[in-house]
């Protein structure tokens, strides 16, 4: 009898134990993970804006797991070789960079971990080419069927949109870019104040339309009921020539210079306000006043609502509860 009440006693010790893993387990594989997409940055002064997207995020869903992925390729590869750098790999602060993954690699170490309900939004800005690649990623893992429905690796995989919205049935992308214009009120302010006419440098690309930005100037400048509102592309149209010459036009003399980019990294701080070669170099010849504001759209938390909003509608369009 002492033995089988020794025995019971251990039972119990192992239930108490292994109740709980497995309860956690169990709540793990329910649980929601929330992907930000992000192009990446390898500047510090672009460190701020994914954290704060990412702390905006916690905060908005503080019961799910929120991770950051990079799309870029090459950015990933300069996180990567930093690991060995002391002056990085003994700063916490750079810990999640250094070893910073992109989407499909983020999203299978979820699954691995339990995840089966991913949610992955895109802090990109429009339905272009990052977007469009980091979609066919989603539909490709979307597309495996295993034979027993119990092994399918995803319960849902989902994907919101890029801040301007994308050509869907049920968001009008006309509507996600009032929204997007209303976000940047602080930037029209800015300009206003300092009696400057206010251009935005957007990067575009060279592959898909960049018309959304001439919509985004046409929306901005009937919210704000001035043309003295100015957005052009590094890559696309409308491009550094046409700003330029549309400012030149107005008999602008003076400009806020500010990047159209969630992060203010190499772009920002080369290809609109370096010393050779940039767009305030030619701004400057043509005899306008520049004001650089090196500052990425992840510092306006207007701008960041966009994304958490993004993620809630994605959410309920799938049935996904979000605690």
């Amino acid at each position: 009898m002492k033995r089988y009440g020794f025995l019971f006693l251990v039972f119990l010790l192992l239930i108490s134990f292994v109740s709980p893993v497995c309860a956690k387990m169990h709540k793990q594989q329910k649980g929601v993970a929330i992907v930000l997409a992000d192009f990446g940055t390898t500047y510090n002064t672009g460190f701020v804006d994914i954290e704060n997207i990412k702390k905006a995020t916690e905060k908005a869903f503080p019961h799910e797991k929120v991770v950051f992925a990079f799309t870029s390729n090459i950015i990933r590869g300069i996180w990567h070789k930093r690991q060995h750098d002391k002056k990085f790999k003994n700063n916490p602060r750079y810990r999640d960079f250094l070893y910073v993954k992109g989407p499909l690699a983020t999203i299978a170490d979820l699954q691995d971990q339990g995840y089966k309900t991913i949610i992955v939004q895109p802090t990109l800005i429009y339905d272009g080419e990052e977007f469009n690649d980091l979609l066919s990623y989603i539909k490709g893992l979307n597309s495996i069927h295993t034979m027993k429905k119990k092994y399918m690796p995803f319960k849902k995989l989902v994907i919101g949109r890029p801040a301007l919205g994308r050509n869907v049935w049920k968001y009008d992308y006309h509507e996600d870019i009032k929204i997007a214009a209303k976000a940047l009120s602080r930037d029209v302010k800015l300009a206003k104040k300092l009696n400057a006419a206010l251009v935005y440098m957007g990067h575009g690309n060279e592959h898909y339309s960049t018309g959304v930005y001439a919509e985004l100037q046409k929306t901005l400048r009937k919210i704000y009921k001035t043309d003295r509102i100015f957005v052009g592309t590094v890559e696309g149209f409308p491009s550094l020539e046409d700003t330029l010459k549309a400012v030149k036009q107005a008999r602008v003399k003076k400009v806020v210079l500010k990047p159209l980019m969630v992060v203010a990294g190499d772009h920002a701080n080369n290809d609109m306000c370096g010393k050779k070669d940039s767009w305030k170099r030619a701004f400057e010849k043509a005899h306008i006043k520049v004001i650089c504001e090196i500052h990425g759209l992840g510092e306006n938390p207007d701008w960041i609502n966009i994304y958490i909003n993004h993620i809630k509608q994605v959410a309920k369009d799938n049935g996904i509860i979000l605690k």
